[in-house]
């Protein structure tokens, strides 16, 4: 049986120990597979990979309301720029030149440090598409469940070896229908019934805003049988691009699909409109100095998107039960320090 190995505890030593532990001789195969596999998939819908640059000016979680990470500034020959942490708005772009839209699968970057559940420097993969956030929920399911498929038939023999039960897969292989579905408001009532008076353990109240925290994930994930979307957050607890849902006031059509340690999928439909854009902007507090070309995109070259973003380590945490995404490192990146190789 496979034990995670840790061995990102001793940075020193880490790629030596890498060599000779067999969950990272399973880790590349996995790694590997979802890439062969992504591949497909898409070339299956006429979906195309953009190869994008990995620096930008314009980053998708500034230092503004509803932004989930820190950027990661880096100057080039004097230049001040960041290292991507999504590559959403150039696959933004790209639908405007490709008729079913576009995806990639590559390293994004965060300025926080490490933890059990995010990496500096994480595997994306990354399809925006034309249409609606019920177009890429759709989207989202059928890649979730195809990948899960394609594990079982090449890798299910191995797996049941190494991790004893893959009931967990085989469940979203099978699965017959859509995910469940709640919004964020029915989550904090499902919440708030079952824990009235820990509530704030498990729903972050702001000023004009909410969200979940890591033990509320843990908690639907549990109540909802392993799996489960949460719709329309707060329009100030998610970033400036995410659409307005008109059906529900202060909500954005946005969604999150939880499974495994929590978020696993990020998802949403986009601002058609500059005008969308520039309300949204001035709402959230971020200059729209940064992305005037944006701004413009919208406003000569208008078109409905939605897109979505995995971490690929995060699902390979829920293909093999793990419960620390740094043990999903076969090269080590931990910022504010210099590893070799």
């Amino acid at each position: 049986m496979l034990t995670e190995p840790n061995t990102w505890k001793n940075p020193n030593t880490h790629y030596l120990k890498v060599l000779r532990n067999e969950w990272y001789k399973q880790l590349i195969l996995l790694e590997n597979l979802i890439t062969e596999e992504t591949m497909k998939f898409y070339e299956k819908k006429g979906i195309i990979t953009l190869h994008l640059p990995v620096t930008t000016g314009s980053i998708s979680s500034p230092m503004g309301r509803g932004s989930d990470s820190s950027p990661v500034k880096v100057n080039l020959q004097g230049v001040e720029t960041y290292l991507a942490d999504s590559m959403q708005f150039l696959l933004e772009y790209g639908c405007r030149l490709t008729e079913k839209g576009c995806y990639y699968v590559m390293p994004s970057f965060r300025g926080e440090n490490a933890d059990e559940r995010h990496l500096c420097q994480f595997y994306h993969s990354e399809a925006e598409v034309p249409g609606t956030l019920e177009d890429v929920i759709n989207l989202v399911e059928e890649y979730i469940k195809y990948l899960s498929k394609r594990i079982l038939e090449r890798m299910g023999k191995t797996l049941k070896e190494n991790i004893g039960d893959i009931s967990h897969i085989e469940k979203i292989a099978d699965y017959k229908g859509s995910f469940k579905k709640i919004t964020f408001d029915e989550a904090e009532k499902v919440l708030k019934e079952k824990y009235p008076n820990e509530i704030k353990e498990y729903i972050e109240y702001d000023d004009g805003w909410r969200n979940i925290t890591r033990k509320a994930e843990k908690e639907l994930i549990e109540i909802y049988g392993g799996i489960v979307w949460i719709t329309n957050y707060d329009e100030l607890a998610v970033p400036f691009y995410q659409k307005l849902d008109s059906n529900i006031k202060g909500t954005t059509r946005n969604a999150d699909l939880l499974m495994g340690i929590g978020e696993t999928v990020g998802c949403g439909e986009r601002h058609e409109t500059d005008k969308e854009l520039m309300e949204s902007l001035e709402k959230h507090c971020v200059k729209p100095d940064e992305y005037e070309w944006y701004i413009e995109m919208k406003k000569y070259y208008p078109c409905q998107t939605s897109g979505f973003g995995m971490g690929v380590e995060r699902f390979l945490m829920w293909v093999l039960k793990s419960k620390d995404i740094r043990n999903f490192q076969l090269c080590l990146r931990f910022n504010g320090e210099n590893i070799l190789p």
